[in-house]
């Protein structure tokens, strides 16, 4: 078993972080105290303390609401900027060598920004960041819409504007319950004409329905989260195990999971990281990928998501190297730049672990 320093010097990939769930508490208090925005605890440590309780609830809209606070310190292009490219350094400090982080622009516009400049202040940010990295890693935006919002075409038209400027690609999020995927079917349409990758929130606050919706009706490139796969996956009393047809469908066709362990506990989608069905999902050797979803709320970061996996399923460096390769083969980058970070950064980075 790999030791906790081990795991954080190991390069990993991560394709499924929120850029609002991810500040830093004493960065919160500086800029709600620029523009005057009350916050439910004082210092540093009490709030980040609030945070992670408050998204610790079992409810995964209830969880969502920790988001109104973050969201209003982030309305400014400056403020924006420095989020970015401090997430940008906390990412690198956590052993990150390729990150897509994502982000809803339509909910940064309340102090006149317009779409386009929330995007250019991230991109600020993040390229910062990188640059001050020494080029270590790779940051990329995801353009999310509100799926309880009528904007998701909008968001679109501007992830396929910029995706040659720092985009990755599109995503729809919020709370699952009441709002399917195919309620934005034209934006998802109109992204596969325009040959651009998306991923879509299914299967966490919801069931199998909503991940039929996202591939079956909405074409989705990878699934976020997903985890309620497992409801389509059968283990009898000798062991044996039969999948679903929608599970057997994710598994042949490769479709990408974004698992996000810790979160999904605080949300209630599983009881414990012993119980999270990524082990059951890893040993049938389905595209598991591990990621954190929101470091502040979850109190987490990679080198947290992938030790507790360690500590629950007894992985070794070699597994992790797996859930590495998994997310970077499924990022939404060229195919000769995956490989090259393959090659150049992921393989010999493990390979010097391992001795």
């Amino acid at each position: 078993m790999p030791t906790r320093e081990e795991v954080r010097r190991a390069p990993k990939v991560l394709l499924h972080d929120h850029l609002d769930g991810g500040l830093r508490p004493q960065t919160i208090i500086e800029l709600a105290a620029e523009v005057g925005h009350e916050l439910p605890a004082a210092g540093a440590e009490a709030l980040g303390a609030w945070f992670t309780q408050s998204a610790d609830s079992g409810s995964l809209e209830r969880y969502l609401e920790t988001f109104d606070h973050t969201v209003a310190v982030m309305q400014t292009a400056d403020a924006l900027t420095r989020v970015a490219r401090e997430c940008v350094e906390d990412l690198v400090a956590d052993g990150i060598v390729y990150a897509e982080v994502r982000y809803a622009p339509e909910q940064h516009v309340e102090a006149g920004l317009s779409l386009d400049e929330v995007v250019a202040a991230v991109q600020a940010g993040f390229e910062a960041g990188v640059a001050a990295a020494d080029g270590r890693i790779v940051v990329r935006q995801l353009l999310t819409a509100m799926r309880h919002q009528a904007r998701s075409m909008e968001i679109a038209e501007l992830a396929v504007a910029w995706r040659d400027r720092g985009v990755a690609g599109f995503d729809i999020a919020g709370a699952e319950a009441g709002f399917p995927p195919t309620r934005h079917l034209d934006a998802f349409e109109y992204l596969q004409r325009e040959n651009s990758h998306f991923t879509i929130h299914a299967g966490e606050g919801f069931g199998l329905p909503s991940i039929w919706e996202a591939i079956q009706w909405c074409g989705a490139d990878r699934l976020g989260h997903g985890v309620r796969i497992i409801d389509d996956i059968r283990v009898a009393d000798d062991g044996s195990v039969r999948l679903g047809p929608l599970a057997a469908y994710v598994r042949d066709k490769r479709i990408p999971l974004e698992l996000c362990p810790a979160s999904n506990v605080q949300t209630g989608a599983v009881a414990s990281i012993a119980q999270h069905p990524i082990g059951l999902l890893t040993q049938l050797r389905f595209r598991v990928t591990v990621n954190t979803d929101n470091r502040l709320m979850s109190g987490t970061s990679m080198t947290a998501e992938m030790f507790d996996l360690v500590e629950a399923f007894d992985y070794s460096l070699s597994d992790l190297r797996w859930f590495t390769l998994n997310a970077m083969k499924s990022a939404f980058l060229p195919f000769d730049q995956r490989l090259e970070i393959i090659d150049r950064v992921i393989k010999p980075g493990y390979d010097a672990l391992l001795g």
